[in-house]
């Protein structure tokens, strides 16, 4: 199982937050299923202020580019919502160029 911190801003416009959350909290059925089926385990997507930290657990095999573009090429709906997403998101500072969500870099882990 593979692990994925990420994280990106909301665009500092009135309303912005509240229909993020309003979107996923009736998050459209072929976006699911097409995370799930690009090997996606679990994800959690988490707010504070105006940034968003998202948690992923995959399968050994994901590979974050190829599998991303296989979900938006093979699910018309997921292109849909991540363009609609899009409107709503901005990258953070530390963004390397070109990158949308910036990888964050485990620095501690409690194990159990």
């Amino acid at each position: 199982m593979k692990h994925y911190g990420m994280t990106l801003l909301l665009k500092d416009e009135p309303g912005v937050t509240e229909r993020y959350v309003a979107e996923h909290a009736a998050i459209w059925p072929e976006v699911e299923s097409g995370l799930k089926a690009i090997g996606i385990e679990q994800m959690q997507i988490w707010l504070a202020g105006r940034r968003l930290f998202m948690h992923m657990e995959t399968v050994d095999g994901f590979d974050m580019a190829r599998d991303f573009e296989r979900y938006e090429r093979d699910t018309p709906r997921a292109a849909e919502w991540q363009r609609l997403m899009e409107s709503l998101q901005e990258p953070a500072p530390e963004a390397a160029t070109g990158e949308w969500w910036a990888e964050m870099r485990l620095v501690f882990e409690l194990a159990r």
